[in-house]
Parts: C-alpha cells; sequence; structure tokens
C-alpha cells in the first residue's frame, strides 16, 4: 500500500510534459489553438439577471431515489457530495425532504403564532420577526436517516445516495429565544412544539432548553431568501440535532409542561433496538465523516500518480479538531489535513493527498469530535443497535478503489 505522505511534484511534473508531447504528436493542443471561445464576442448575462452554472456542469443535480418514496409529494432529494468541495452547500444542491409536497407561501400572509404556556400569546408577521436582531451562523442539517439504508450492507453504490441527506449553509435569522421573550414563558413550561404551516403539519416536540439555547427561526440561507423547498419564508434551526426537528414553513410554536409525543416523533424517528424496543428522543447526531472523492459516482480517471483524498466530517456536538484516513480498510490511519474554517455544528473538508500506485485500495474516514468522541464502524453500531434500524447510522464508510479507478461501495468486517 502507498504510504508516502505527500505526492511527489517531480513525478507530477514528468508525468505532465509526457502526455503533452504526445499530444502535441497526435494533435493540435488545445493550449496552442486559438479556441471558438476566444474568437468572438460571448454572450451577454441572462436577462433574468440571476446567474445560473455553466451548461457543462448541468450534470450538478439533486437526485432522488425512485423506490424510496411512494411518490414525489414525499420526496427526498440528496445533495451530490462527490461534485462539491469546501464545506458550503450552495442553495440549488441543497439536500431537502418533504411530506406534503412544498407549500407555497405568499410572505406578506406569513403569520407565526406563539401560545400554550405563555404570559402573552401573540402572531407575528415576518417583518415582526426581522425586527428583532439579525445572527448569521453556518450550520449542517443532517436528517437522522441519512445513511440509514446501510445499516444491512452496501445497498446504494454512490456517496450521495448514501450520505447526501446533509446540508451545510449560513443562516440569517433571530435567535428563538428573543422572539419567545417577548411572549413570556410561564415557569411551569419545559418543552416547545413547533408546527409547519404545510398540508402535513409536521410538528416536533423540542426541550425548553434546547430552544432557548442556540435554535434560531431563519429566514435566509446563503444570503438569500430561503428556497420554497427550504421552509420559504421561515424555518427553525435546531443545530447539531436530527434534520425532522428543523421545521419548515414555521407557522406555530407552543410551549407545554410535557413532550406532545406526535406521529414524527413515535412512528418515526425512533430508533430501533436488537430487542425489538424503540430509543426516543436521541436528537443529537453524532461525530460522522466520509470521503466523497474518490467514491463510486467519483472513480479515479487519471490512473497512477498524485491522488487527493478529500472529504466530510461533522458532529452535533461541536467542532471536529481531527480526521484520519485509512488506504487498507483500517490497518493503518493517516492523519487528514482539516482545511477551511472549522466551525461549531459545521461541517469540516478535509484532505489526504499521497502517489497512488495503482494497488487496489479500501479507503475509509474517521472523525474525532471535541469532546473526545470517535466515530465508530458499523460493527459496533451493531452490536448495540441490531441490523434492522433505519436512523442514526454514523459508522464508518468504505470504498474499494479498483486498480481501474472503478470504486464501489463495500463493508471490511
Amino acid at each position: 500500500m502507498p504510504t508516502k505522505s505527500g505526492p511527489s511534484r517531480r513525478r507530477f511534473l514528468t508525468t505532465g510534459l509526457v502526455a503533452g508531447i504526445a499530444a502535441t504528436t497526435a494533435k493540435a493542443d488545445p493550449i496552442t489553438d486559438v479556441q471558438p471561445w476566444a474568437q468572438g464576442l460571448g454572450k451577454g448575462v441572462d436577462e433574468r439577471g440571476y446567474g445560473m452554472p455553466s451548461p457543462h456542469e448541468s450534470h450538478v443535480l439533486r437526485k432522488s431515489v425512485p423506490w424510496l418514496v411512494a411518490e414525489t409529494k414525499s420526496s427526498i432529494n440528496f445533495t451530490p457530495l462527490h461534485q462539491l468541495d469546501g464545506i458550503i452547500t450552495p442553495n440549488g444542491l441543497a439536500f431537502e425532504r418533504h411530506h406534503s409536497g412544498v407549500a407555497e407561501i405568499d410572505p406578506a400572509e406569513y403569520r407565526l403564532m406563539i401560545n400554550g404556556l405563555v404570559d402573552r400569546p401573540m402572531v407575528f408577521t415576518l417583518q415582526d420577526l426581522m425586527r428583532f436582531p439579525r445572527h448569521n451562523k453556518v450550520y449542517f442539517l443532517e436528517c437522522t436517516a441519512n445513511s440509514g439504508m446501510e445499516w444491512r450492507g452496501p445497498q446504494l453504490n454512490g456517496v450521495q445516495f448514501t450520505h447526501g441527506m446533509i446540508h451545510n449553509v449560513m443562516y440569517t435569522g433571530v435567535m428563538l429565544r428573543d422572539v419567545l421573550a417577548e411572549a413570556g414563558i410561564k415557569t411551569e413550561g419545559k418543552w416547545l412544539l413547533a408546527e409547519g404551516a404545510d398540508a402535513a403539519g409536521l410538528s416536533r416536540s423540542i426541550p425548553l432548553e434546547k430552544a432557548l439555547d442556540d435554535c434560531m427561526i431563519a429566514f435566509k440561507m446563503n444570503g438569500e431568501a430561503l428556497r420554497p423547498e427550504q421552509g420559504y419564508p421561515a424555518r427553525l434551526v435546531v443545530p447539531g440535532w436530527e434534520g425532522n426537528m428543523w421545521i419548515k414553513w414555521l407557522r406555530r410554536l407552543e410551549v407545554g409542561d410535557q413532550p406532545w409525543h406526535h406521529r414524527e416523533e413515535t412512528a418515526r424517528y425512533t430508533d430501533l433496538l436488537a430487542n425489538g424496543a424503540s430509543r426516543r428522543f436521541t436528537w443529537v447526531m453524532d461525530a460522522k465523516s466520509v470521503i466523497t472523492e474518490p467514491s463510486p459516482q467519483a472513480p479515479v480517471s487519471h490512473g497512477k500518480g498524485p491522488l487527493v483524498i478529500t472529504g466530510l466530517a461533522w458532529s452535533g456536538q461541536g467542532v471536529i479538531p481531527r480526521v484520519d484516513v485509512t488506504l487498507d480498510g483500517g490497518i493503518n490511519w493517516h492523519k487528514a489535513r482539516v482545511d477551511g474554517p472549522s466551525l461549531d455544528k459545521s461541517l469540516h473538508r478535509f484532505y489526504y493527498e499521497f502517489d497512488w500506485d495503482g494497488s487496489p485500495l479500501f479507503l475509509q474516514s474517521r472523525a474525532h469530535d471535541n469532546t473526545g468522541y470517535v466515530q465508530p464502524t458499523k460493527d459496533a453500531l451493531r452490536v448495540i443497535r441490531g441490523e434492522v434500524s433505519n436512523y442514526h447510522n454514523n459508522g464508518i464508510q468504505t470504498w474499494a478503489v479498483y486498480s481501474s479507478g472503478e470504486v464501489e461501495n463495500v463493508e471490511i468486517s
């Protein structure tokens, strides 16, 4: 197995030079030809005024798994993790899940009610909310079912489908505690019910301690208004906790003295254990990571030589100070390079560079968070949880890289 800590600069330059000479003898080289785009004026900016990706990037799209849901009215659209870099997910590619189609809400008609165990039941317009002090925070949102289909072993041959129920954006909004303070919470208030305005009326119980800590009501993502599928005009942000609690199209907040035990926190989003019992209220998304390239949808196409491994790591408990990468299925681990911002409850980008000699690889990554928690293997999770669960699978993922450069989703026992 190759174990060099960095690619050979000389080898890279030599390989490139030989390739260049071969190209010039076979046909005209694009670097010396005057290409069509340099022979005349280009097109003007689209009159619509909203910038669009290059046509050459038209394949970079969210995608769904047709057999996963009954119809598009209750759909899951996965982020193409293998085609992105850095830590911010573009708005048009951000994972989304809806249970009754996308609610199209007129912001002028939007209202948010606060009721229950409060001193003053209140109703806010969108403009009312925007008058509170604003905050900008970068957080990941991960569906608790992300990687859920992998509990029984490899199911889907692509990181977009095994790990793409996640996105990471900058939210602009107001702190939930500031809004609740306007209504005044009674002493006996211990829980908060958040309810959406879509036809599903999706609702979740949230401990008041969390609601008053770091939760937000957001109305912008990455600087622009929320997309309709992301809860326009306002949604709840519950940092580090499972995405089903981040209620979209937020319409009501009720303060109570106990959890409500509604459908989405009883019939779903509980962890089925090996003995048949269900574990409830497991909100926090534990430390997790995945290599996004190479991966089944991003094979190695350049052959031997310098190879860049990259991926993402995150933790609902805080930050990721360290990520390890193995090339041989866990026999030897190497410290990866975490690059870019290291933000609380946000995605972290890591890289590991080495010279690949063409030998088969078994790639894995392992995240460490700032609490000391280390990402477990899938087998370690199954000892506790059994093999028929659907949620909170943060086990280590394995990609097999063959000499041809092809990559496959596999599991090592």
